[in-house]
């Protein structure tokens, strides 16, 4: 029996799509979700089908519980589509659940290596945690990053929205971390939501815009949300939540490793694309780093916590050194252990995982995925020597827990519902690699190229959307015949989302046609990404009708970018009606930015009054931010009068950067009664920064008593800083003891950079040894730049022995910098002994760029063998760059074999331009042109291939 008559659209379609969802997560097909379901196969196609009627509640229910979905929310969906019940279906339709019932461990929190046990039974430890799945967690040590973290959650307590992402390397503490601050939000009756299924971008491009009041985001490792291709929709769903007032407030929470971080924080060279555009602006000013290790003081509170009884963290102290106790917890050194020390089959499958992770395979891989793999990673003596049943003693070995829960390779259990009839009987078990082995490998691994057994396992055994990524990874290392099977194989699933990555991929091997008709045949599925790249192509062909249609169901499907990208097509070939029909459809929607990028383009083009008035379109669509960029412009450009009148407006509506401005105006026209009051209201809708603007102002102005009074209200509106600029303005303008007191008060908060500018003082002042305290205290509280710019200071006075002494403590601490300017240093004073010896330091700390540094001067000197040298030792330390350059060196001395060998093997290291680069530099010298000649009279420049 079916529903009732459908009276809301969308509910229905959103309870198919979450259906639809789920079948394919659970990689069913309709006629064995029918039999798992109990249905009939035309009750489960019409049940899916988006021109049939609604389902009854009871197909509903009996399709929800088989793919183990919410089904009290999809009963809700229902009831909305038939008018029933709206109060109930807006609380059904909340995404998330009250943090109270969450288990850590299934927000991914790790799990704690559990001490041995001393004269208690081996349960005890897990009694202070009984609802932790993954077993007891020790007891929380707070650090520096904690109180950033207890601030933020209590804005968002307040009714702020609020947003953190923490950084650091593996098994630092990041996800406890965000754990541990939420704690206090769960009395309050909030919820968290953790985006998951059927994949995490999935989850939160579908669900973000239902995310309601009182909600916990929670975007651990939130590359997978962020660095995908809907990575950019994604932070765009984010700050749009973050800038909605009508569902504050809400509180996200990420983390993220620090390599991934710098990738997305990184701008791109002029002119090349831009892929993180909209990530970079919304993490800036949102990331929290951690540091590797705990500090003498949270050592200290270890200590008691140990004292107390705590036999975790008891045995954490005893076993590790340098402070890194997180990690040990995590079971790090003995995973390393574990992998150094493994047999060839076992090492053989952790690489395996290693390489499948940092070249875009999932979190889970098949059993048979990496026993197939396994055989070219064994030498043939190795591989004679297996036994017959080797895969069940390596997978036994390589799953033997090191501490507690933790081991190499975790087995996943595969839940019965996700299994194909085929597996049903007997279900293929897959396999997850440890976090901080995955690191690992990411930097022990990086220019390595996988062998023949792999790219055949990977082709035979993973999804479509892995062996999309894994077809790039092959093309870019070269191996074309993989990235071409890789990407059949990937297409023939029809898979919408692959067929558009694989025609990306075609487009740029210049097979336009066939990557037209990938990107049709995606869009014939709705799928959103290819009717935005139809809509434009079809605009550009002069379509316009057929463009907007297309963009139209785009937006309809939840992207209304496609609109928008029209609307500025239609700007620039002089169509401002067509252009702001377009935008406006935008904003009926939701999406406020394309009336906004009008109106910017309006204002630099002189046309004010139509600019003003799109902005004020926006504003009344909620978004006043048009009105701050467009009144931004017209001061930049002198018409402060016209600036101000929009900052009013702006500021009406309660948008924090124009009270920002007005606060600065008035302060400058001598009304400081009426800029503090503005920089409060500004301060208390989250821009703290408004305080430091005054305060910095009345310093400038000589009145000190007044800044510091500001500032320090600005570090109570959580503004950290404050103090630290206005020491700044003081010693600049030669106030040291003054400055000195600030610092001093901001170093007591906490703030490490006081307590660096304190070292570089004392240093000035004559004080070695209390400027080596300060900086050692700045470094253990997560800013070792200190150290580096001390060491400097010293190499810079003559004492090269304190020197290096602080810039190997500084390079301990994750700052290789100093240890690489001297090495420089020591070179260009001839000391090249001293020199190769900082920049191996360097490189063993993770800085291999410091031996190519040397590389070029000596090759700048004329010293080709010494140049070369050094630059093989930096590819033999991970820098990918280096073998590129080591080829183009011996093209140079004329060996030109040589260089075409290690041309291959820096392509096969991920730097596939290596060989389009040596070819490059032949053909130039073979055209005798004004460049130097890098190879031998007799070298052919058409024989080295170049990548397609």
């Amino acid at each position: 029996m079916e529903t009732d008559e459908v009276r809301d659209p969308a509910a229905l379609a959103e309870l198919r799509a979450r259906l639809e969802a789920g079948r394919i997560a659970s990689r069913l097909n309709q006629t064995a979700l029918a039999r798992k379901a109990g249905l009939g196969r035309t009750t489960v196609s019409r049940a899916l089908s988006q021109s049939a009627p609604g389902p009854s509640a009871d197909t509903v229910g009996a399709l929800g519980r088989v793919l183990h979905l919410d089904v009290p929310a999809l009963l809700g969906l229902l009831d909305a589509a038939c008018g029933r019940g709206p109060a109930a279906v807006a609380d059904a339709g909340r995404p998330g659940q009250a943090i109270q019932l969450w288990d850590p461990h299934d927000l991914e929190v790790h799990p704690a290596a559990e001490a041995p046990a001393a004269g208690s039974s081996p349960g005890a430890a897990r009694d202070r945690n009984p609802g932790a799945r993954g077993g007891a967690l020790p007891a929380y040590v707070r650090r520096p990053h904690d109180e950033l973290l207890v601030e933020l959650v209590a804005s968002a307590e307040d009714g702020n929205n609020a947003m953190a992402v923490l950084v650091g390397s593996s098994s630092t503490g990041k996800t406890r971390a965000c754990w541990e601050a939420v704690q206090p939000l769960a009395a309050a009756g909030w919820r968290l939501w953790h985006p998951f299924e059927p994949t995490r971008a999935d989850a939160a491009l579908t669900s973000m815009r239902r995310v309601a009041p009182r909600t916990v985001v929670w975007l651990n490792d939130a590359q997978h949300y962020f660095g995908g291709e809907n990575g950019e929709r994604i932070a765009a769903a984010v700050h749009g939540l973050l800038t909605d007032a009508s569902r504050s407030p809400v509180l996200i929470v990420g983390t993220l490793w620090p390599e991934v971080a710098d990738t997305y924080m990184t701008p791109p060279r002029s002119g090349e694309p831009d892929p993180h555009s909209q990530v970079r602006g919304l993490l800036a000013g949102r990331l929290i780093a951690l540091p590797d290790s705990f500090d003498g003081t949270a050592i200290k509170e270890a200590e008691a916590f140990a004292a107390a009884g705590d036999r975790q963290l008891a045995h954490a102290l005893k076993h590790s050194d340098n402070g890194r106790l997180t990690q040990f917890l995590a079971g790090a050194p003995e995973l390393l252990r574990r992998y150094s020390t493994a047999s060839p089959p076992v090492r053989a499958m952790l690489e395996v995982a290693m390489d499948a992770r940092r070249l875009g395979a999932g979190v889970h891989l098949p059993a048979r995925f990496i026993e197939q793999a396994a055989e070219d990673y064994l030498s043939d003596e190795e591989y004679d020597d297996l036994a017959d049943n080797w895969p069940d003693q390596a997978f036994t070995d390589v799953t033997r827990p090191v501490q507690g829960r933790l081991a190499p390779l975790r087995r996943v259990r595969p839940r019965t519902a996700q299994n194909t009839p085929a597996e049903e009987a007997a279900p293929v078990p897959s396999y997850r690699l440890a976090d901080y082995l995955e690191q690992h490998g990411r930097r022990r691994r990086a220019r390595l190229c996988p062998p023949e057994s792999f790219w055949q396992a990977a082709h035979d055994h993973l999804s479509p959307e892995e062996l999309t990524s894994l077809a790039e990874a092959a093309r870019s290392r070269h191996r074309f015949q993989w990235a071409e099977q890789l990407a059949q194989q990937a297409s023939g699933s029809g898979n919408a989302n692959v067929l558009v990555r694989i025609a990306e991929i075609r487009r740029t091997e210049g097979a336009l046609n066939e990557a037209d008709r990938l990107i049709q045949r995606a869009a014939d599925t709705g799928n959103t990404t290819a009717l935005i790249s139809l809509a434009i192509a079809r605009e550009n062909a002069g379509r316009r009708e057929e463009a907007e249609q297309l963009a139209q169901r785009a937006a309809e499907g939840g992207d209304s970018k496609g609109l928008g990208q029209l609307a500025e097509m239609r700007e620039s070939h002089r169509d401002p009606k067509g252009a702001e029909e377009l935008a406006l459809r935008a904003v009926s929607l939701g999406n406020t930015s394309p009336l906004i990028r009008l109106a910017e383009a309006r204002e630099l083009a002189g046309a004010h009054q139509s600019a003003e008035r799109l902005c004020q379109l926006a504003a009344n669509a909620g978004d006043a931010t048009g009105l701050v960029r467009v009144a931004a412009i017209r001061e930049t450009l002198g018409a402060r009068k016209g600036a101000q009148k929009l900052y009013q407006l702006a500021a009406r509506v309660g948008n924090a950067s124009a009270l920002v401005r007005l606060a600065v105006q008035r302060e400058m026209a001598g009304d400081r009664t009426g800029a503090e009051q503005l920089a409060w209201q500004a301060a208390n809708a989250g821009q703290s920064f408004a305080l430091v603007r005054i305060a910095e102002m009345r310093e400038a102005a000589g009145a000190q008593e007044a800044a510091e009074k500001l500032a320090r209200q600005a570090i109570e509106a959580g503004h950290r800083f404050a103090l630290v600029r206005i020491a700044t303005i003081r010693q600049v303008a030669g106030d040291h003891k003054g400055a000195e007191r600030l610092y001093r008060q901001a170093a007591e908060s906490g703030n490490p950079s006081a307590t660096a500018r304190l070292t570089e003082m004392a240093e000035a002042a004559g004080e070695p040894e209390a400027a080596e305290r300060l900086a050692l205290h700045a470094a253990k509280s997560g800013n070792p730049s200190a150290l580096a710019r001390l060491a400097d200071q010293r190499e810079a006075a003559g004492d090269p022995r304190s020197a290096e002494k602080l810039a190997l403590l500084a390079a301990e601490a994750g700052d290789t910098s100093a240890l690489a300017r001297m090495a420089e240093m020591r070179e260009l004073t001839r000391d090249t002994e001293g020199a190769e010896r900082l920049a191996r330091q360097a490189a063993a700390a993770g800085n291999p760029s410091a031996l190519m540094r040397l590389a070029d001067i000596r090759e700048a000197a004329g010293d080709s063998n010494g140049a070369e040298k050094l630059a093989r030792l930096a590819a033999d330390a991970g820098d990918i760059h280096a073998l590129a350059r080591v080829a183009l060196m011996r093209a140079m001395a004329g060996d030109t074999r040589q260089a075409e060998q290690l041309a291959r093997l820096a392509a096969d290291a991920g730097n596939p331009s290596a060989l389009a680069q040596l070819a490059e530099r032949k053909a130039a010298a073979a055209r005798n042109d004004s460049r130097p000649m890098l190879h031998g009279p007799d070298s052919d420049a058409s024989a080295v291939p170049v990548a397609r």
